[in-house]
């Protein structure tokens, strides 16, 4: 946090101290939550040296934005205890990001490739943009992505072929879960990975609301050669009811904004490559 200080005590002297100052306390309590999942309003009074009343705004504001929430005395990561809506209402939430998401993902597709895609509505868009791609081998517990491959199999959009994980239906999640698709797919070893995500953080990596799909994504990330994670913006600095694995289990994220400034650091350390989509589906 010193780097932080150092920064605000300088901005101050500036003509346009107060805002920039604002702005960037808010990006050091953000950095201190996703690393340490709290933070108190009569600690960072102290180290910012500005009023408690000053800091609770901060953090107002920071709830209003959806990047944390607020407690007695302080703040948590944001999480959502109720879990998510069902899968047919995700659809619809950041449809434009999720299809840039997925078409920059199924660029990193390569002819040949044995590849698992794990359920949810950013994977699906995963699951449309393949195309051209020779002698794949798709496997996946998502009821849709199964069905959007089988289709383009039929009309050769690629060639190769689909396996379905077998297990327990959830009809709310459209997928396929349980000890039964774990089972089948540790006999697996495949190049890639692809997993959709319902939150990412520092300190609690990535994680998602339903047991079943988190456990069957660990073994995912188990038996890949290289993981990927799929992740709108509105997944940065959630922590879901489920940890999947921390940040040094996975190889890449690719989301539609860029990675935190903050977390940086901290993603080279774990060695995470961190993508940006943009319109089209190309890469930065």
């Amino acid at each position: 946090m010193s780097r932080w200080i150092e920064r605000l005590k300088e901005r101050e002297k500036g003509a346009n101290g107060l805002s920039l100052l604002a702005e960037e306390r808010k990006m050091a309590i953000l950095e201190e939550c996703n690393q340490t999942g709290k933070v108190k309003v009569v600690t960072l009074a102290g180290r910012f040296q500005v009023s408690e009343e000053t800091i609770r705004r901060d953090l107002d504001a920071l709830e209003r934005m959806g990047k944390l929430k607020r407690v007695y005395g302080g703040a948590v990561l944001k999480s959502y205890d109720n879990g998510e809506p069902p899968y047919h209402q995700r659809q619809v939430l950041y449809s434009a990001e999720k299809e840039m998401i997925g078409k920059t993902a199924a660029q990193l597709l390569k002819d040949g490739d044995t590849v698992v895609i794990d359920t949810g509505t950013t994977v699906l868009e995963l699951a449309k943009a393949i195309q051209g791609r020779r002698r794949l081998t798709l496997i996946t517990n998502s009821l849709p992505v199964a069905a959007v491959l089988t289709e383009l199999l039929n009309q050769q959009r690629f060639t190769g072929k689909l396996i379905m994980l077998g297990g327990e239906i959830n009809a709310e999640q459209q997928a396929i879960s349980g000890q039964s698709s774990a089972k089948m797919l540790e006999q697996f070893s495949v190049d890639k990975a692809f997993i959709s995500i319902g939150g990412i953080s520092l300190r609690w990596g990535i994680s998602d609301y339903d047991l079943n799909e988190s456990l069957l994504s660990q073994v995912m990330i188990q038996v890949a050669k290289e993981v990927i994670v799929l992740a709108d913006h509105s997944k940065i600095g959630v922590h879901a009811f489920c940890q999947i694995a921390g940040l040094d289990a996975i190889d890449m994220v690719i989301c539609d904004q860029p990675c935190p400034k903050a977390w940086k650091k901290e993603m080279e350390t774990k060695g995470v490559h961190w993508m940006t989509a943009i319109p089209g589906g190309e890469q930065s």
